[in-house]
C-alpha cells in the first residue's frame, strides 16, 4: 500500500494504491494528520488503485472522517470500485461520506 498526497488548488488529494488494513492504517492517518496540522481542510480520497479495505481501514477512514470534520474540514472518496461501493453501503459508511465515482468528479463537488 502507498499512499501519496498532492495539492490540486485548496484540495489534498490523497492517492491510496493497494490495499487499506491494519497494517498500513496508521499511515494514512499520518499523512492526513500531517495535512490537517499543515491548514488542509479540502480532501479527497482517491481510491481509484484501491482493491480492499478491511475493518481496521474502514475504522481508520472513520476516524480520518471525525478529524477532519471536527477541524471545519470535508472529505470526499472518489473511484471505488463496486465491491467497496457495496461495502460502503452495506455498512452505512455511504451515509458518512460523500462518494463520487473517481478523482476528478470528488474534485469537482467542493
Amino acid at each position: 500500500m502507498a499512499f501519496s498526497t498532492a495539492a490540486r488548488g485548496d484540495v489534498t488529494v490523497v492517492q491510496v494504491e493497494g490495499q487499506l488494513t491494519v497494517g498500513n492504517r496508521h499511515e494514512l492517518k499520518a499523512a492526513i494528520q500531517t495535512a490537517l496540522d499543515g491548514g488542509a481542510r479540502k480532501f479527497a480520497l482517491d481510491c481509484g488503485g484501491t482493491d480492499y479495505i478491511d475493518s481496521s481501514g474502514l475504522g481508520a477512514l472513520v476516524t480520518i472522517a471525525k478529524r477532519i470534520r471536527e477541524a471545519g474540514g470535508q472529505i470526499r472518496l472518489g473511484g471505488l470500485n463496486d465491491d467497496l461501493r457495496s461495502l460502503f453501503e452495506l455498512t452505512k459508511l455511504d451515509t458518512l461520506f460523500a462518494i463520487y465515482p473517481d478523482a476528478d468528479k470528488a474534485l469537482a463537488g467542493f
